[in-house]
């Protein structure tokens, strides 16, 4: 390679747009005048909310696309005139990428590289690397759908590498994916970079972004900051403050009424305070007057940059939710909902959940937290009644699922892992669904499906296909399905998966306002700081419960990092870690 090639930019954007037409006729600029420069051997990452044009300019970028205007040149090559060229050395790995399930990972690896033509005399070296950085080399036999869904990221990385590409393209790749696995990924893409492999990606994790050579920011297709991460970050200098709740509220509680506060751009519960940015640098110490709380100057970080740059792009969020109109007693009423003492589910002779046990009551947010494959979906599955448990206690809203699930369903909401409502129905034909499958009818059932489609901002989606929503919106729809009677209890296994952290923060407040009116919500999810909303979480693997309390209790069990508060995914980790070092007949 010749100097001048070596110093090319491997990507380079000017003025790039690009129109879609949706299912309505309505056109959206999906792009809208976006610049970009990468330099060879670089770490890029794209970030923004669902819908600012990221998985379009990957799209463009693997030759997929075309522009409809600007100039879009990639590894030197036109990205219109040299689609095909572009396409044989680039590897691009979408958000869903196309494992076959019922093929072994030996079975898709071989599939690929003939796909992509990979010389039978190449592929035992290739493989034997590959096998070697995901880890995955005792399970090349096992079938890709039997794996746990950070093995299937790392398998769809390896398919998408069977052939050495000049440029990778990763979008959302740890999605879904737990920390423990997240950090084996980013393990694999920063050998890769090391190695000199240029790299774009994807993210809705900012802490991820952080890690990266340079950042672009996207917002409804436009460009709201570019640089490197640090640059990002100085536009929230001197805005960013930690402020410790007042004595009786909880982090997430206190978190939820900072919100109001028109000079507050941004709230989250931290380490059993709160991290708020506020709307202008303010010097010193800060006195919140919601609560007449001081707070304390706090390092910034990629994601206060962040927000900063989107609240001035949106505006800040609405400060009214109606999202139920239970009875005032609710709210005093703390008894427990949810009881399981020595739960066990078998599948044959696999033990997917061993022996747990736990309480909730009438009003708490609880967290389930796990690696992929702990058992927390099926511990969902028995508690919403959709599966039998082999043995053990199980109550729920005053009923046993031994003898009676169909009777507990009717009290209970319950939103899937994955995206479970019909594509192919509207918006509004899927809320008329699920209305009259939890028994609605007449003015009632009107009236919660003009609720849900105000509350959540859906009506001017209201007649568009449900498999053209972007992200944030059908996580918005299944959550309005899921209260569309009014449920005691409210289920969420992993909802904010693939979510962007606006959608994330509106949901959270949605849920805070939930707990208040007396609806108990039972939780999973993979953010690690999403467990900082919860009164108390609980922690497994392998079936096995590992830890269980407030967060600062079990932010105290994992100890601290050296030189620093550990969060809760430093907690998540070294609980986990201690648990699989640990024999598992001597495990307590």
């Amino acid at each position: 390679m010749s100097a001048s090639a070596a110093e090319a930019p491997v990507l380079l954007a000017k003025d790039v747009r690009k129109t879609f037409k949706r299912g309505t006729g309505e056109l959206v600029n999906a792009l809208d005048g976006v610049s970009l420069e990468t330099r060879r051997g670089a770490l890029t990452a794209l970030v923004g909310p669902d819908g600012s044009g990221k998985t379009t300019l990957m799209r463009l970028t693997a030759g997929l696309l075309d522009p409809d205007a600007g100039k879009l040149t990639v590894l030197g090559l036109d990205s219109v005139v040299d689609a095909d060229r572009i396409q044989s050395r680039v590897a691009y790995m979408p958000q869903q990428f196309g494992l076959y399930e019922d093929l072994t990972c030996q079975e898709n690896l071989d599939l690929y590289a003939d796909l992509h033509g990979v010389p039978l005399d190449v592929r035992r070296e290739r493989y034997a690397r590959l096998m070697e950085m995901t880890g995955l080399g005792r399970f090349t036999g096992r079938l890709a759908g039997r794996l746990s869904g950070g093995m299937k990221q790392k398998l769809g990385l390896a398919c998408t590498l069977v052939r050495v590409p000049e440029l990778l393209l990763l979008d959302e790749p740890t999605v879904g994916v737990d920390p423990v696995s997240r950090q084996e990924l980013w393990a694999i893409v920063s050998r890769l970079v090391r190695e000199g492999l240029t790299v774009l990606v994807a993210t809705s994790y900012l802490d991820e972004a952080e890690r990266c050579e340079s950042v672009l920011v996207l917002h409804q297709g436009k460009v709201l900051a570019r640089g490197r991460p640090q640059d990002v970050s100085a536009v929230a200098a001197d805005r960013v403050f930690r402020v410790a709740p007042p004595v009786g509220m909880t982090a997430h509680g206190f978190q939820a009424r900072l919100l109001d506060d028109p000079h507050i751009l941004d709230a989250v519960p931290e380490a059993g305070r709160v991290r708020v940015v506020l709307d202008e640098p303010r010097p010193g110490s800060l006195t919140v007057e919601v609560a007449s709380c001081e707070g304390t100057p706090a390092p910034v970080r990629f994601e206060d940059g962040f927000m900063v740059y989107l609240r001035r792009a949106v505006g800040q969020a609405a400060t009214t939710l109606r999202v139920l109109a239970k009875p005032p007693e609710m709210q005093t009423q703390r008894e427990v909902v949810v009881r399981t003492h020595d739960l066990v589910r078998m599948f044959g002779t696999f033990t997917a959940v061993d022996h747990v046990g736990f309480e909730v009551r009438r009003g708490e947010i609880f967290g389930l937290l796990g690696p992929n494959g702990a058992g927390k979906t099926t511990t969902f599955r028995m508690l919403c009644g959709l599966l039998p448990a082999t043995s053990g206690e199980l109550r729920v809203a005053g009923v046993d699922l031994h003898t009676a699930r169909a009777s507990a369903r009717q009290k209970i909401g319950y939103v899937a892992q994955k995206f479970s409502l019909y594509g192919q129905l509207s918006v509004s034909e899927n809320l008329d669904f699920f209305a009259s499958a939890y028994g609605l009818t007449g003015t009632r059932r009107r009236e919660r499906i003009r609720w849900a489609l105000d509350e959540y901002e859906l009506a001017g989606l209201a007649r568009l296909p449900t498999a053209q929503l972007p992200g944030g919106f059908k996580q918005r729809l299944a959550m309005a399905a899921a209260l569309m009677h009014e449920p005691e209890i409210l289920f969420l296994d992993e909802p904010t998966s693939g979510a962007d952290p606006l959608a994330r923060r509106e949901f959270w407040r949605r849920i805070n306002a939930l707990s208040e009116q007396g609806v108990s919500v039972i939780v999973t999810t993979h953010f690690m700081e999403e467990a900082e909303f919860c009164d108390r979480i609980l922690i497994q693997d392998q079936g096995r419960k590992l830890a269980e309390g407030t967060p600062a209790e079990v932010r105290a069990l994992a100890g601290a990092p050296p030189g620093r508060e550990p969060t809760m995914e430093d907690a998540f980790l070294a609980i986990v870690a201690r648990a699989r070092s640990t024999p598992r007949e001597n495990a307590a």
